[in-house]
């Protein structure tokens, strides 16, 4: 076991006692490892190292099965293996590994249009000035493609990239673009229940809870979908994705519907591109009064508007959103009922990876879903509904969104995004608004 060992499983992570296979006695002789209890405690307030939980709600003291006494755990970061106060949370502090400098890695053989250039320049410069900069792209304005040059700017560097997502379902869809555009840069993609990947890749695909593994490891950290639930509201995976960069270190947030707050703070490193990759307008949302569509649904019964919807569209992929999981199985009966073949799914759905991918293969043409699938989805000829678009969850951002699944592709840059509800809400005219604005621009 040497400290070579060591290093390759801990250098720039850090790993709860439980994940190091190694014995205590051959850590705690190295002089390159430090160790600490993976829980403080202050007179009667516990947090936690590993993900900076304060939240004392969120810690449970129970009789401990490994410790044999009262013990007490995070339940905050709990999915990624239990961090308690009998527990070590080791970290590296020697020496990281190095990336020999990789020219010309990128395999992408497209162009990008003017808007597109001007903001790839902008992040190959925050990459070489290890700044920070806002990429505000529209939905469909070929974001990714924005990356490469900034990405094969930092593989040239030698440097270790991150690329993190507060949804699986976006790295997911990154992931095989990124295999293709740079087939010679070792990668790995992490998410729960993920296959075990390389530890070292030099591009790493996370979602951002898994970046809790990670201290200073990254020269260039991508944040795509800044603005998405859970990252937006969640101190502690910010703190977690800050941890996660080396103390130089370049930070690039990506986002079609940044908040004010971001958008002002960042006001003097930003870039925006308005116009969609292809040219064409972001489709406008039609707004459907619904009537008492929530009473239909708990008779059984399909509201008028929306079968006529889908029949309208019936040979075209379609996407329901809905604002609850309850909302989302009533309806899903109904469809049943009439006899109209679809997928439901949401966060906590067991089938949902595989359901999500039946619909992208195109084995099934409707997917009914809660918001979870209103960013990092991307189908060609989509037709969208928004049904009770008049709820709370469904904020202006949220609405922008789910519109912008609409005519992302070159060859059908149109199609319907349609609002059903029971009264117009401020969300809807300002989502409407917001698209209008963003068509109006250069």
């Amino acid at each position: 076991m040497t400290n070579q060992a060591i290093r390759q499983c801990l250098a720039g992570r850090q790993l709860l006692e439980t994940e190091v296979p190694f014995p205590k006695e051959v850590l705690h002789r190295s002089l390159h490892v430090n160790h600490q209890p993976a829980l403080q405690s202050e007179f009667g307030h516990w947090h936690c190292r590993r993900c900076g939980n304060d939240e004392q709600a969120l810690f449970y003291t129970h009789e401990c099965a490994r410790c044999k006494q009262q013990c007490t755990y995070c339940r905050y970061c709990i999915r990624l293996g239990k961090a308690s106060s009998c527990t070590l949370l080791y970290t590296w502090v020697g020496a990281l590994f190095s990336y020999r400098p990789l020219f010309s890695a990128c395999a992408w053989r497209g162009t990008l249009t003017s808007a597109q250039a001007v903001a790839a320049k902008a992040l190959v410069r925050a990459v070489e000035q290890a700044h920070v900069h806002l990429l505000w792209a529209v939905c469909g304005a070929g974001k990714t493609e924005v990356l490469y040059p900034a990405l094969a700017r930092s593989f040239a560097l030698g440097y270790r990239v991150a690329i993190v997502a507060p949804r699986i379902d976006v790295i997911k869809e990154l992931a095989p673009r990124l295999y293709e555009a740079f087939p010679k840069v070792s990668q790995s993609v992490w998410y729960a229940g993920s296959r075990k990947q390389p530890l070292h890749a030099q591009l790493v695909l996370a979602t951002t809870h898994q970046l809790m593994r990670y201290q200073h490891a990254f020269d260039v950290v991508i944040v795509d979908e800044v603005d998405a639930f859970p990252y937006a509201y969640d101190e502690r995976l910010q703190r977690a994705v800050e941890r996660a960069r080396k103390n130089v270190s370049a930070f690039i947030l990506l986002s079609a519907t940044p908040s004010r707050q971001i958008q002002k703070q960042y006001r003097f490193h930003q870039t925006k591109i308005s116009r969609r990759f292809h040219g064409h307008d972001l489709p406008l949302p039609s707004l459907q009064w619904c009537g008492h569509w929530r009473k239909d649904l708990q008779q059984g019964k399909l509201p008028k508007k929306v079968r006529a919807w889908m029949m309208s569209h019936r040979i075209k992929p379609k996407m329901i959103f809905v604002p609850s999981v309850h909302i989302l199985e009533q309806l899903s009966i109904s469809l049943k009922r009439a006899d109209m073949a679809h997928v439901a799914v949401h966060a906590q759905s067991q089938a949902r990876h595989t359901d999500v991918a039946l619909y992208r293969r195109g084995e099934v043409d409707c997917i009914v879903t809660t918001t979870i699938l209103e960013r990092g989805i991307t189908i060609k000829g989509l037709q969208v509904a928004v049904l009770g678009a008049e709820d709370h969850i469904f904020t202006e951002a949220a609405l922008v969104q789910i519109s912008g699944r609409v005519g992302r592709n070159q060859a059908e840059p149109t199609g319907d995004i349609v609002f059903f509800h029971h009264g117009k809400t401020k969300a809807m005219k300002k989502a409407i608004a917001h698209i209008v604005s963003m068509n109006e621009e250069e």
